[in-house]
């Protein structure tokens, strides 16, 4: 039979076949994507292969089953795992887009974890549009730095949308753009990812959590990944993320996966220039000129240094 995977516990995987039955299946042996080193052998989102298995005496467990063999994917996010820096995991597979819900305050997203989920999301062909989050809490101070940061990734070309979950304000917005597509959100801990499915789908009731006061963190209220249903398309509700290290990135494709960056290399002197001590180099000229923001060469210099093997920050 074939199917959809539309939950992930992290050890056990729900699968929707493609006549609308649901089974609770694990994956067969010593199951390996192709090439690469994952926590996750099977992502949420994945189409997959899998064989029912019976259970004798149980009717209530009777759906069940076994994967044997993964789809070929059209996209995926990946980011280095936390627990090893060797490996990776994948947070969702074959999307439509992303929306990556940030925020100016409690949290303050760090832009740097904004461009490394972008570089990672160009590298493997998902579109993201930014969600800012929780606008009802931007004092007049801070109101000159969203609108700056709002404007720093529109001029790159990602879509940007100013809303607070808590208020309504900006959300009836968002639901056109779900109609009908398969669209993973993501984002640091804290940001409102289950508010806002709430906001908009209120049937879902997902469980949330508050800000921690001490540290103006968030707190993991989803533990694994979830697709729902709804509009035409699903949603995929994923656990918070406390960093992102990008996973197989070579040194001298990083520039790529950065708009703006790539755009004016191609006046640099050198066709292997790196962008970080070569003359004549026209994306450092772009810097000084502020036509490349500080912040995104910075985010750029510090992915540069990913492939190193003792190098892995899990606090972006």
């Amino acid at each position: 039979m074939h199917g959809l995977v539309i939950r992930n516990t992290g050890y056990s995987y729900t699968v929707k076949s493609d006549a609308g039955e649901v089974f609770d299946c694990k994956v067969k042996g010593n199951f390996r994507i192709r090439g690469i080193r994952t926590t996750n052998p099977v992502a949420i989102g994945d189409k997959v292969t899998f064989v029912p298995q019976e259970v004798e005496g149980d009717i209530e467990q009777a759906r069940q089953g076994l994967i044997t063999e993964l789809d070929d994917r059209k996209n995926y996010i990946i980011r280095k795992s936390t627990n090893l820096s060797k490996q990776s995991h994948i947070i969702a597979a074959n999307v439509d887009m992303c929306f990556l819900i940030v925020t100016i305050k409690q949290p303050e997203t760090p832009l740097q974890f904004i461009d490394r989920f972008l570089a990672s999301a160009e590298a493997y062909s998902v579109p993201v549009t930014l969600i800012f989050n929780k606008i009802d809490l931007v004092d007049e101070e801070w109101q000159d730095y969203l609108d700056g940061v709002v404007n720093l990734y529109e001029t790159i070309g990602y879509p940007c949308y100013k809303i607070s979950a808590t208020t309504g304000e900006g959300v009836e917005a968002l639901r056109a753009e779900l109609n009908g597509k398969i669209t993973l959100l993501s984002g640091n801990s804290g940001v409102g990812k289950s508010t806002l499915i709430n906001v908009l789908f209120p049937h879902l009731n997902l469980r949330t959590s508050e800000i921690s006061d001490a540290y103006e963190t968030g707190k993991h209220t989803t533990t694994f990944s979830e697709m729902y249903e709804v509009e035409g398309g699903y949603i995929i509700d994923t656990p918070g993320i406390k960093g992102f290290g990008t996973f197989n990135m070579k040194r001298e494709e990083v520039s790529h996966y950065f708009k703006e960056i790539f755009q004016f290399s191609a006046d640099c002197r050198f066709n292997n220039c790196t962008h970080t001590h070569e003359p004549h180099c026209a994306v450092r000229e772009a810097v000084e000129r502020h036509d490349i923001a500080e912040s995104r060469y910075n985010s750029y210099l510090s992915m540069l240094e990913d492939e190193k093997e003792d190098k892995y920050r899990p606090a972006y």
